[in-house]
């Protein structure tokens, strides 16, 4: 199972030519694919206008997505907590809940996102940056 994160999802959607497409079905091959109710915030909210927006709407109702229990939102706060003792600032707490769902789940994450780099020197997630 591979979690795509809203960082690729927006190369992917805006890119005319389709090579961030091609980039991400070759990384991602057979896996399934699935995403966060995050991203789809994310995503939609990143709508340029009525067109786009539906279009968005429209493909993400038709998505897969990870679901939460009651510690990922702690065990999310945690990985916040952590990192600003140990002097590392991640600049969304909303990464931290994606990958703790990413972790809770054992979904490999694909992103293009420090933060991630940042939350897998403290938790054992599994990512690659594209």
């Amino acid at each position: 199972m591979v979690l795509v994160d809203t960082s690729v999802w927006v190369d992917v959607f805006r890119d005319a030519s389709g090579q961030e497409g091609n980039v991400l079905r070759n990384v991602v091959g057979d896996e399934e694919v699935v995403l966060t109710r995050f991203n789809q915030l994310e995503l939609l909210q990143g709508a340029r206008d009525e067109q786009e927006w539906s279009l968005l709407v429209s493909y993400l109702d038709g998505q897969d997505y990870l679901g939460a229990c009651t510690e990922t939102w702690r065990e999310a706060a945690r990985i916040y907590f952590d990192l600003r003792r140990l002097g590392r600032t991640v600049r969304s707490p909303i990464d931290c809940c994606i990958a703790q769902l990413a972790l809770d789940h054992d979904a490999f994450l694909i992103h293009r996102d420090r933060d991630f780099e940042r939350i897998a020197e403290i938790r054992p997630l599994r990512h690659q940056r594209l």
